[in-house]
């Protein structure tokens, strides 16, 4: 499967909010809709947060996930990729919640504590729609994301019965050590899931000689044929870092979380849009993307009918 790439989906995430983009789907009715569109469009993977459905507030409820975790796991053959990062302003159990009751096949995993933040957005928004959205946004100048190796090992402890894999979340360099020190430990066994961020706000830039960095220490640390790696990039850096991931022989995350935008100045209408972009890019470079299936062969996952939703 040497031409097949992996395409994850994030579909909603916590950082934007409403106001941002009319696009970005809020209701468990929206999240499904997309989720199954970005399924049929070309994601193997779907990754999942929650929200309020009459605010668009981020919320790690189990009982709003179940509101559409079943419609997309009964539509779609998809690997459903649950949060457990939610928001920087929740707590670790409160992030860990629906992840615990659902036991999906995979989970997201932050592999360190950092700043997290979106408060320059602020200045380009005159009128917000809900009351909640200006003070989560400019406020984020004082967000931290915690993960302590406490809540890391937590975590990975937590869900290990339930065989659940995990997509580690690598925003920095020192994210990589610390997921070589877990591997180290025995609570991380290949083949793992390595996916690559640039761009944010507190964490490394999106910048080439960062991302040919990223991924020789990340062979060096792990070694070939022990895990897979991805590439998604924050903003109008989504499209050429997850490009220059698929020259590079990586697998590639597009959706409405990290980037709202399909092009310079133009929102996207949809997490499948931004699917069918990079999936035609990927065409043009003689990849394929991976069915469901191949995913969960080439990541090892337990499987859709191992799950509680």
């Amino acid at each position: 499967m040497s031409n097949k790439v992996i395409i994850s989906c994030a579909i909603t995430g916590a950082m934007h909010t409403p106001t941002m983009s009319e696009f970005l789907p809020v209701t468990p009715a929206q999240i499904a809709a997309q989720s199954i569109e970005a399924a049929n469009a070309g994601a193997a993977i779907i990754h999942l947060h929650a929200r309020n459905p009459a605010t668009g507030e981020p919320t790690g409820s189990p009982e709003v996930f179940a509101q559409f975790l079943p419609h997309i796991h009964r539509e779609t053959d998809a690997v459903i990729n649950l949060t457990t990062g939610g928001s920087p302003t929740m707590s670790v159990a409160d992030r860990l919640a629906a992840a615990q009751r659902f036991q999906p096949e995979m989970c997201s995993l932050n592999m360190g504590s950092m700043n997290f933040a979106i408060f320059p957005a602020a200045g380009r928004i005159k009128q917000w729609k809900f009351p909640w959205e200006e003070g989560y946004v400019r406020n984020s100048d004082d967000f931290i994301f915690r993960n302590t190796f406490r809540d890391i090992a937590y975590i990975l402890e937590t869900m290990s019965d339930a065989g659940t894999k995990f997509e580690h979340e690598c925003y920095d360099v020192g994210h990589l050590y610390s997921l070589a020190h877990f591997i180290e430990r025995n609570l991380v066994k290949p083949p793992f899931f390595v996916q690559m961020i640039f761009g944010i706000l507190g964490g490394i830039g999106a910048e080439l000689d960062n991302l040919m960095f990223m991924k020789r220490t990340a062979d060096r640390l792990f070694g070939a044929g022990n895990f897979q790696w991805s590439v998604l990039a924050a903003g109008r850096h989504q499209m050429p870092f997850v490009t220059q991931a698929g020259l590079m022989g990586g697998n590639v995350r597009v959706g409405l979380e990290d980037s709202i935008f399909i092009e310079r100045g133009k929102l996207a209408e949809s997490n499948a849009q931004q699917v069918l972009k990079i999936r035609r890019i990927l065409a043009e470079m003689g990849h394929e993307p991976a069915t469901p299936a191949e995913a969960r062969q080439i990541l090892g996952l337990k499987g859709k009918a191992h799950v509680r939703y």
